[in-house]
């Protein structure tokens, strides 16, 4: 039988080895650039882990720029928190679900609009970090032109990093991206019939 001193100098020996090869992995990572990073797939929280950076980034004194491009709700927890803090510049620019509008017309128009406000915050160095809330589904129903998107991702600041949200996130973004997380569900408590709760979903 393994005494309790040889379990733990295999953990010891186990965690030199990994170590060792997180190291190495550090070592190799030498450049500081802009991140783009893309949270996409169909389970919750890709907005959540966009809005934990836009507080990372904030706790760094960094400047901070979020444009919300289907929501509609100013009564979000992380509205009401995040846009009062010096720092942050935030757009509530959505007119809500498309499946509410049921407009072509008018959810183009606005998410053309908040398109423009992305395109100014993109264009400014002053912006360490800019989050596009849900800009996947302006693309995906044909709101905003990809072609567009990736061209003005690509010529922003060096050093701005950018988070875009949203499911189903499009192959000419995905392949522009330095970092991709897909969520996958596995349960949520919507299926059991449990309403949207304050301060876990909005």
């Amino acid at each position: 039988m393994n005494t309790e001193a040889e379990r733990n100098a295999r953990h010891a020996a186990r965690m030199a080895r990994k170590k060792a090869l997180i190291d190495q992995h550090i070592a190799q990572a030498n450049t500081d650039a802009g991140v783009l990073l893309i949270l996409t797939g169909n389970g919750k929280g890709k907005s959540s882990s966009a809005f934990g950076m836009v507080a990372r980034a904030l706790g760094h004194g960094l400047k901070v720029g979020v444009v919300q491009f289907i929501k509609n709700r100013t009564d979000t927890g992380e509205e009401g928190f995040f846009s009062k803090l010096p720092g942050v510049e935030w757009h509530v620019m959505g007119d809500g679900f498309t499946w509410d509008t049921q407009n072509r017309e008018q959810d183009t128009k606005t998410a053309q609009a908040a398109w423009a406000v992305a395109q100014r915050m993109l264009r400014d160095a002053t912006f360490d970090l800019v989050v596009l809330d849900e800009l996947t589904y302006t693309i995906q129903y044909g709101y905003l032109d990809a072609d567009v998107i990736v061209r003005d991702l690509q010529s922003r600041p060096p050093m701005q990093h950018v988070v875009i949200t949203g499911r189903g996130a499009q192959p000419a973004l995905i392949e522009i991206a330095d970092t991709v997380t897909e969520m996958q569900p596995v349960k949520h408590a919507y299926e059991a019939g449990i309403r949207a709760q304050k301060g876990v979903e909005w």
